[in-house]
């Protein structure tokens, strides 16, 4: 298998690999800040949102490997690439988030049921909630800068980066709703929130957490879609047909059936072709080759494969 010509390989000053270990150092800082804080202040919603930034570092880390590993020539192991790499990370990086997610459900379900039992929750310590909010909100906003100029930098083909962005974005959000949630029932607590202020920490860890579960299981469908060789998505499949129109049309010939899929950030392309005449094996390598260097302008990370056929090959491929 050939490689990318504009294909550079992943190093120390790679956009993607300095992104990533600012996004280590941003996730520890807001984790430990998040996990101080909630001791502090005995609040269920900063602990959530600080164990979020925890496992960010994590993430971070193992992407900031995943994202050295991808950019490795195929080889006999890995005759497609190491491509495939990126998908196991971003779907277990969401499934991770997920559990997470449905951990801080149950942990706030189980408060609400506690407090309706009797038992009365802990007094939250607003003091360090506000210190907590700036310093958060403002390396949120740090990181989500870093990440989205590094992906848009990287040609916007990096799923690593698009999740961290995401995710980044979403605990920026967590954050100011935690804590504009936590002051708003400081300052009405005796009035028209009165009758929840008790578990009114409970509550935000509860709505956030369920709004967050389905944008990470969509995250995690996706990422199982790619690993379980689904086919690409409409926009992709419209992509190839137009970077394919003028070197077919100028080589000749029909195309039968199409199939193409996605892993990570590189592509896999089976085109069928009619050629309505005799062709021989080097006829056909030119027309891939020019293909392949029509694709990557448009894709990235494409490899081609032209095999000549009469009929569509089945049912599945070239729908979309």
């Amino acid at each position: 298998m050939t490689q990318p010509a504009d294909h550079v390989p992943l190093g120390t000053n790679n956009p993607e690999q300095t992104s990533l270990r600012v996004s280590m150092i941003g996730n520890l800082w807001m984790a430990g800040a998040g996990i101080w804080a909630a001791a502090l202040s005995n609040s269920q919603a900063i602990l959530v949102d600080g164990l979020f930034s925890l496992i960010g570092f994590v993430a971070a880390f193992v992407a900031a490997k995943v994202s050295q590993d991808i950019a490795r020539r195929p080889d006999r192991i890995r005759p497609f690439g190491y491509g495939a790499d990126e998908s196991i990370f971003t779907t277990f990086r969401a499934l991770t988030l997920l559990g997470l997610v449905l951990f801080g459900i149950g942990d706030a379900v189980w408060s609400i049921v506690s407090y309706l039992r009797g038992n009365d929750p802990e007094p939250i310590d607003y003091g360090p909630v506000a210190i907590y909010l700036v310093v958060v909100g403002a390396t949120c906003a740090i990181l989500w800068a870093f990440h989205w100029r590094a992906w848009k930098k990287g040609g916007k083909t990096s799923d690593i980066l698009r999740l961290e962005a995401n995710a980044v974005a979403f605990d920026a959000a967590m954050t100011v709703a935690a804590g504009g949630g936590l002051f708003l029932i400081r300052y009405f607590g005796d009035g028209l929130l009165a009758p929840i202020a008790p578990i009114g920490d409970a509550l935000i860890v509860l709505v956030l957490c369920t709004m967050a579960a389905s944008w990470y299981f969509s995250d995690f469908k996706a990422g199982l879609d790619e690993l379980g060789g689904a086919a690409a998505a409409p926009l992709h499949y419209t992509t190839v047909r137009e970077a394919i129109r003028e070197p077919l049309a100028k080589w000749g010939g029909t195309v039968v059936d199409l199939a193409v899929v996605k892993t990570g950030r590189s592509f896999l392309v089976l085109l069928f072709v009619d050629p309505g005449r005799a062709v021989s094996a080097a006829d056909v390598e030119a027309l891939r080759e020019e293909i392949v260097r029509e694709l990557r302008q448009k894709l990235g990370y494409v490899e081609a494969l032209v095999a000549l056929a009469e009929e569509p090959i089945g049912e599945t491929t070239g729908q979309r």
